[in-house]
Protein backbone atom coordinates (compact mmCIF):
# COMPACT_ATOMS: atom_id res chain seq x y z
CA UNK A 1 0.00 0.00 0.00
CA UNK A 2 1.23 3.87 -0.83
CA UNK A 3 1.10 5.07 2.91
CA UNK A 4 1.47 8.57 1.27
CA UNK A 5 -1.46 8.02 -1.46
CA UNK A 6 -4.00 6.74 1.55
CA UNK A 7 -2.96 9.37 3.31
CA UNK A 8 -3.67 12.23 0.80
CA UNK A 9 -7.00 10.09 0.05
CA UNK A 10 -8.29 10.05 3.46
CA UNK A 11 -7.26 13.68 3.62
CA UNK A 12 -9.17 14.98 0.48
CA UNK A 13 -12.29 13.31 1.71
CA UNK A 14 -12.44 12.63 5.49
CA UNK A 15 -16.53 12.42 4.87
CA UNK A 16 -16.50 9.02 2.50
CA UNK A 17 -14.31 6.42 4.00
CA UNK A 18 -14.92 3.10 3.95
CA UNK A 19 -14.10 1.50 7.54
CA UNK A 20 -12.35 -1.61 6.25
CA UNK A 21 -10.46 1.06 4.55
CA UNK A 22 -9.25 2.74 7.77
CA UNK A 23 -8.81 0.07 9.62
CA UNK A 24 -6.22 -0.83 6.42
CA UNK A 25 -4.83 2.17 6.29
CA UNK A 26 -3.96 2.58 9.98
CA UNK A 27 -2.71 -0.95 9.91
CA UNK A 28 -0.15 0.50 7.39
CA UNK A 29 1.01 3.09 9.68
CA UNK A 30 2.33 0.53 11.91
CA UNK A 31 -0.95 0.99 14.46
CA UNK A 32 -1.99 -3.01 15.41
CA UNK A 33 -5.59 -4.28 16.42
CA UNK A 34 -5.83 -4.33 20.46
CA UNK A 35 -9.81 -5.41 20.55
CA UNK A 36 -12.72 -3.97 20.56
CA UNK A 37 -16.61 -4.76 21.14
CA UNK A 38 -19.58 -4.64 18.94
CA UNK A 39 -18.78 -1.74 16.21
CA UNK A 40 -15.21 -0.58 17.91
CA UNK A 41 -11.67 -1.23 16.74
CA UNK A 42 -8.94 -0.18 19.20
CA UNK A 43 -5.19 0.07 17.53
CA UNK A 44 -2.43 1.47 19.16
CA UNK A 45 1.53 1.71 18.12
CA UNK A 46 4.57 1.85 20.51
CA UNK A 47 5.83 5.05 20.70
CA UNK A 48 2.42 6.91 20.09
CA UNK A 49 0.37 8.16 22.98
CA UNK A 50 -3.22 8.25 21.56
CA UNK A 51 -5.09 5.20 20.66
CA UNK A 52 -7.32 5.00 17.84
CA UNK A 53 -10.62 4.14 18.56
CA UNK A 54 -12.93 3.72 15.01
CA UNK A 55 -16.56 2.95 14.84
CA UNK A 56 -18.36 0.84 12.15
CA UNK A 57 -21.35 2.93 11.21
CA UNK A 58 -22.78 0.93 8.10
CA UNK A 59 -19.65 0.44 6.73
CA UNK A 60 -18.32 3.96 6.79
CA UNK A 61 -15.65 5.59 9.70
CA UNK A 62 -17.01 8.55 11.83
CA UNK A 63 -15.35 11.58 10.09
CA UNK A 64 -13.94 12.75 12.72
CA UNK A 65 -12.01 9.62 13.55
CA UNK A 66 -10.42 9.86 10.26
CA UNK A 67 -9.38 13.26 10.89
CA UNK A 68 -7.68 11.56 14.43
CA UNK A 69 -6.20 9.18 12.52
CA UNK A 70 -4.65 11.85 10.00
CA UNK A 71 -3.75 14.15 12.47
CA UNK A 72 -2.05 11.55 14.75
CA UNK A 73 -0.18 10.59 11.43
CA UNK A 74 0.87 14.07 10.84
CA UNK A 75 2.14 14.83 15.01
CA UNK A 76 4.16 12.05 14.90
CA UNK A 77 5.40 12.12 11.29
CA UNK A 78 4.64 8.39 10.77
CA UNK A 79 4.82 9.47 6.75
CA UNK A 80 8.78 9.78 7.18
CA UNK A 81 10.89 10.21 4.09
CA UNK A 82 8.57 7.79 2.22
CA UNK A 83 10.09 7.35 -1.33
CA UNK A 84 6.41 6.62 -2.79
CA UNK A 85 6.32 2.90 -1.65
Amino acid sequence: MNRRRAFEDLKSNPKNVRFDDLCRVAEAFGFHFKGGKGSHRVYVQPGVATILNFQNVGGKAKPYQVRQLLKVIEDYSLLGDEDGT
